[in-house]
C-alpha cells in the first residue's frame, strides 16, 4: 500500500525541464504536506492503443525515462501498462481506481495542458469537481517558459526534425541521445579513412534527428567515459544510397564494435547531408568535418 502523496501525472516523453519543473512543484507540495510525491506514467504512447497505426516519434525509451524520472528524487515513478482496459477508463474511474484507491493520491497537480481519461474527453475543471467527490485536491502547474520558449515535447521533436540539436538540448537540460547495437556497414567511411559505427536503433520508435551531420558524443557498452566523434544521419547520396543510415566516426578509436551497445549524444548539427562528385572530395568534406566537430565539442565543454 503507497503512503498518501501528491502526484502528477503523464507520459513525460523526454522528461524535459517543463516536465522537471512539474516534478519540483509535485515534490515540494509533498513536503510542506508531509506526503510522498508520486509520478504517474505509462509503458507506451497512449496512441499506439488507440490507433494501431499511428507511430509516436518518441525521445525517449520506457527504461530511459523512468531512469530520468527517478534521478530527480521523486519517492514513486509508478509505470503503468497502458492497455484497452486502462483506455476504456474515464477520467473519474482513473481518479477513483488508480489514483485514490491503488496509489493513496491526495493532492494531484496536473500539467497545464494535460488531459487524461477516456477520450481525453474532460478537462481540469472536470478534474476539479471529481477531485471533490473523491477527496483529492487538484492543482494545475503553470507552463514552463524558457527564453521565450513554452517547453513541451512536441516543441523538442519539431526542433530535432529540424536539425536544431542544440534548441533540443536547452529545452531537454541535457543532449539529446539516441542508442543502439553497432551492425555491419557499407565500409565507405573506412576506405575514405574514416570508419564508421553503423547504429541500429534500440528502438525504433525513437525520432532521428534531420539528416546531415553533427558532432556528438560517444559511449560504448554504457561505459561512464564519454568519446568525441562526429556522426552522419542519411542515405550516402555520393554512394547512390537508398535507405537512411546512422553512422558514426569516433575520433581516436581503433577496433571493432560489431555486436556492442553505442550511446550518440547530439551536440550540434555540423551540415546537411550532400552528393559530392567523387570519394576523394567527400574525403576532402570529412576532414573540414573533423575540424568542426572537434572545436564544436571544445566549446560545448570538455566534459567529454
Amino acid at each position: 500500500m503507497y503512503n498518501q502523496s501528491v502526484a502528477s501525472i503523464g507520459f513525460f516523453d523526454g522528461v524535459h525541464r517543463g516536465h522537471r519543473y512539474l516534478i519540483k512543484a509535485v515534490m515540494d507540495c509533498a513536503a510542506k504536506c508531509g506526503m510522498q510525491s508520486t509520478v504517474v506514467t505509462f509503458d507506451r504512447h497512449p496512441r499506439l492503443v488507440l490507433h494501431k497505426e499511428f507511430q509516436p516519434r518518441l525521445l525517449t525509451t520506457a527504461e530511459e525515462k523512468a531512469a530520468l524520472i527517478k534521478s530527480t528524487g521523486v519517492d514513486n515513478c509508478v509505470m503503468l501498462h497502458f492497455d484497452e482496459k486502462l483506455a476504456s477508463l474515464s477520467a473519474y474511474d482513473f481518479m477513483k481506481d488508480v489514483l485514490r484507491d491503488r496509489l493513496n493520491v491526495r493532492k494531484l497537480i496536473t500539467g497545464y495542458d494535460n488531459r487524461f481519461g477516456h477520450n481525453r474527453s474532460e478537462g481540469f475543471d472536470d478534474y476539479v469537481r471529481y477531485g471533490r467527490e473523491l477527496g483529492i485536491d487538484v492543482m494545475r502547474a503553470d507552463a514552463f517558459v524558457l527564453n521565450g520558449v513554452q517547453v513541451s515535447s512536441s516543441v523538442i521533436r519539431s526542433f530535432l526534425s529540424a536539425g536544431e540539436v542544440e534548441m533540443a538540448a536547452m529545452c531537454l537540460g541535457r543532449h539529446y541521445r539516441l542508442a543502439g547495437r553497432v551492425v555491419g556497414g557499407y565500409h565507405e567511411g573506412r576506405k575514405l579513412g574514416f570508419p564508421t559505427a553503423n547504429i541500429e536503433l534500440a528502438d525504433r520508435l525513437q525520432l532521428v534527428p534531420e539528416t546531415g551531420v553533427y558532432a556528438v558524443k560517444v559511449s560504448i557498452d554504457g561505459g561512464a567515459r564519454l568519446a568525441g566523434g562526429m556522426m552522419n544521419i542519411g542515405n550516402r547520396p555520393t554512394f547512390d544510397g537508398t535507405e537512411t543510415t546512422l553512422e558514426v566516426n569516433i575520433f581516436g578509436f581503433s577496433g571493432d564494435l560489431y555486436g556492442h551497445e553505442v550511446s550518440v549524444k547530439f551536440v550540434k548539427r555540423l551540415r546537411g547531408e550532400r552528393k559530392f562528385s567523387s570519394a576523394a572530395k567527400l574525403a576532402e568534406q570529412l576532414e573540414a568535418d573533423r575540424t568542426d566537430a572537434m572545436a564544436a565539442l571544445e566549446a560545448s565543454g570538455r566534459q567529454l
